[in-house]
């Protein structure tokens, strides 16, 4: 059985020759093709049984290779990669993956229809600072993530086929779109052209997404130092992502925001380094697209990714050309109909057009999405289980079978609604009298879990990781932390974000199967750590 792959790398300039060096390493390399014959003859020495040549043709109708690696100037790579692809080669192109939706969008469907496998070198999604820092959010450490900003600065590398957006923030929009689980709603760039008059040299982008989180994202070449970093901002903790750190590439800072007579006060508190393995994040890029060859996998970076990144960049883009004008993020491309690659749905349930539905979520049997819904990532949809119109769900929420939730009822990220439990959305409802202009929203706050057969009364707000007991009917608002129960339900406890009861004593209670600390005054509880 083949334990590798046959792969030729196709550009062995600037970029190439990395990805050179670790396809040799991997046993993987077997032919480059270039068009300096100088370049070709250096590298032939230093790895002799190289087949080289400076005609891609050549590369294409080589029946012994398995794929190709291109990293060449980026208005070739769409042409290059559908080339390929119809000779039957798997293909990793650099980013970007095309300069237009329409290009990427072809390369998509060539590479289904060939079965082939379509990888984009959005290389930070390799790195394993943020593999790490992907993790923390995921498992809820920074709490909700609020805003998301980096800078990508330096001075050069210039290019002239394409401008710093497209050159310098495909890295950066790639991790970001990971990190929430979502496409942003809309985008807005603002550039500065000095060197040449048709091409930007510095950027600003600004994304706005469907759960509120806000990301801007700052490149440039013309910059009087190197800058590569990261910043997750969470309602918990805050998390520092810096490249150029040689060891400590990942920094969270558990600051918090204190009330202090009547005005926010900053807690700062010493920042813990997260240890990280310290590997080459080409190396595991390139591991990783040997690995999806031999054994069949889609790669973590695959076409629908990358088709993801080019649809914020081409909205980025028309708003540079729009001095800045604020652009719907389409959501009509056609990597949204591949469900099947982002989410699962039931063939038994029905998702409507224009709902978002984040990637890992599962909709199983006889459900119904209603337009204009967004679900978050990694979210679990019961049996049975109706949702919208026009509905919000956050990340990995949890909903039980024979649930419904109405227009004004909205789920913050880590929601669990139990099996048949009610919500409401009209205070006084009458089949005779429309009261849809009297609905009266209903908000779960983060981490809340409402118990089966409990009954939401609508108007009210369920506080962060509120726990409502089963059977529960809840007919005012509920503070954070608190456990409450009965018809009508009122606080019988608290109950720390882990889900274990709290014991106060003269105000403070540890948690003891987590260890986080809290503070009651009167019916409000704070997390002190």
């Amino acid at each position: 059985m083949q334990k590798t792959a046959r792969i030729a790398v196709v550009g062995t300039g600037y970029w190439g020759k990395n990805l050179v060096r670790n396809f040799a390493s991997l046993d993987s390399l077997t032919a480059i093709c270039d068009l300096e014959e100088k370049g070709l003859s250096s590298i032939k020495r230093r790895y002799p049984g190289l087949k080289t040549t400076n005609s891609f043709l050549d590369i294409l109708s080589d029946n012994g290779l398995d794929a190709v690696a291109i990293s060449t100037p980026a208005e070739l790579h769409y042409q290059m990669a559908r080339d390929s692809l119809l000779a039957d080669k798997h293909v990793l192109v650099e980013k970007p993956l095309a300069l237009n939706m329409d290009q990427g969008e072809e390369l998509l469907e060539l590479s289904n229809d060939r079965k082939r496998i379509l990888m984009v070198g959005h290389l930070l999604q390799y790195h394993p600072a943020v593999i790490k820092l992907k993790g923390l959010v995921k498992e809820g450490e920074l709490g909700k993530i609020e805003y998301i900003y980096s800078n990508r600065l330096n001075l050069g590398k210039i290019r002239r086929e394409e401008n710093i957006l497209w050159s310098f923030a495909p890295h950066d929009i790639s991790v970001i779109l990971s990190l929430t689980g979502e496409m942003p709603e809309n985008a807005s760039s603002f550039g500065g052209n000095y060197l040449h008059e048709k091409i930007a040299d510095v950027t600003l982008s600004h994304l706005s997404f469907p759960s509120g989180i806000k990301a801007h994202i700052f490149v440039s070449w013309l910059h009087p130092y190197k800058d590569q970093r990261l910043v997750v901002v969470g309602d918990r903790k805050m998390a520092l992502f810096n490249d150029l750190n040689s060891e400590d590439k990942l920094i969270v800072y558990p600051h918090t925001i204190e009330w202090k007579d009547h005005l926010p006060t900053p807690d700062m508190k010493e920042g813990q380094i997260v240890p990280v393995d310290q590997v080459e994040p080409l190396r595991e890029e390139c591991r990783h697209f040997v690995e999806c060859i031999v054994n069949n996998r889609q790669p973590r970076t695959d076409g629908i990714e990358g088709l993801k990144v080019l649809t914020v960049l081409q909205a980025c883009q028309e708003s540079l050309e729009n001095n800045g004008k604020v652009i719907p993020v389409s959501r009509l491309a056609d990597w949204r109909e591949r469900r099947e690659d982002i989410y699962y749905v039931d063939k038994t349930s029905i998702v409507d057009e224009g709902c978002i539905i984040g990637r890992g979520t599962k909709i199983w049997h006889f459900s119904h999405i209603i337009k204009g819904s967004h679900i978050g990532y990694d979210c679990s949809i019961g049996q049975n289980v109706m949702i919208g119109p026009h509905v919000k769900v956050g990340n990995r929420v949890k909903i039980q079978n024979n649930v419904s939730i109405y227009p004004g009822v909205t789920l913050e990220d880590g929601v669990f609604c139990g099996p048949s439990m009610v919500f409401t959305n009209v205070y006084n409802p009458r089949s005779y009298i429309p009261r849809k202009d009297e609905i009266r929203p209903t908000m779960v706050r983060e981490g809340a879990t409402l118990g089966a057969n409990s009954t939401i009364l609508c108007g009210h707000t369920i506080g962060r990781f509120a726990f409502v007991a089963a059977g529960s009917v809840v007919l005012d608002d509920i503070p954070d932390f608190a456990l409450i129960a009965g018809n009508p339900a009122v606080i019988k406890g608290w109950i720390c974000r882990c889900g274990v009861r709290l014991e106060f004593e003269d105000g403070m209670a540890t948690c003891d199967a987590c260890g986080l600390s809290y503070k009651k005054e009167k019916n409000k509880v704070t997390i002190l750590s």
